[in-house]
């Protein structure tokens, strides 16, 4: 599964940076692509890293609506090595960046997506695994001057579970910090 997954971000990226690269003056618009690494923490719970792409046009809002692709899992953080419960996130997300032409933005973001855990014992099977995603971040993204960009950001799942409704390990408050390179710009 994971792999697959990371097959479709790698040809999404490899699609986008050569239509870029192809491009001339007219397909400007395209605007900028980032892709790079998203390190997740829920709080008082698991570790959950992954990959995550951003991507705004000047075409929209002046660079200051962004459109976002993330994965992040335990499986490639808490559950390394360990008993921790495997579990998937995906998302989508809109997020509208202030001060866009200074170094320092901070952003607001909504997000939408799939959260899964996989309990892998057939006596959880009862228990709910899986849930719609609804969260809300803030934060700050710092642009450097090389291709590469920083964001860190405090969010809220908006339907957190409890384990009798919901999924138990789907808590409430997350924190994030993501390190994009520049694949086109």
């Amino acid at each position: 599964m994971n792999k697959k997954i990371a097959l479709v971000f790698i040809f999404i990226s490899a699609i986008l940076s050569s239509q870029a690269q192809n491009s001339d003056q007219e397909n400007d618009w395209l605007g900028e692509l980032k892709g790079g690494v998203r390190i997740q923490k829920t709080q008082k719970l698991y570790n959950e890293n992954g990959l995550t792409f951003d991507f705004t046009s000047p075409k929209m809002v002046n660079n200051r609506l962004h459109f976002g692709l993330s994965y992040v899992s335990t499986r490639l953080g808490s559950a390394i090595g360990s008993n921790a419960i495997k579990q998937d996130n995906f998302l989508l997300g809109i997020g509208y960046y202030f001060r866009d032409q200074k170094k320092l933005q901070p952003f607001t973001r909504v997000n939408m997506g799939y959260f899964r855990a996989d309990y892998e014992s057939a006596i959880f099977d009862a228990l709910d695994n899986d849930a719609f995603l609804f969260s809300i971040d803030v934060g700050l993204s710092y642009d450097f001057k090389a291709p590469f960009s920083a964001s860190l950001s405090t969010g809220y799942n908006i339907n957190s579970g409890d384990g009798l409704e919901g999924p138990g390990t789907l808590h409430p408050v997350f924190y994030q910090l993501s390190i994009y390179y520049t694949i086109f710009k």
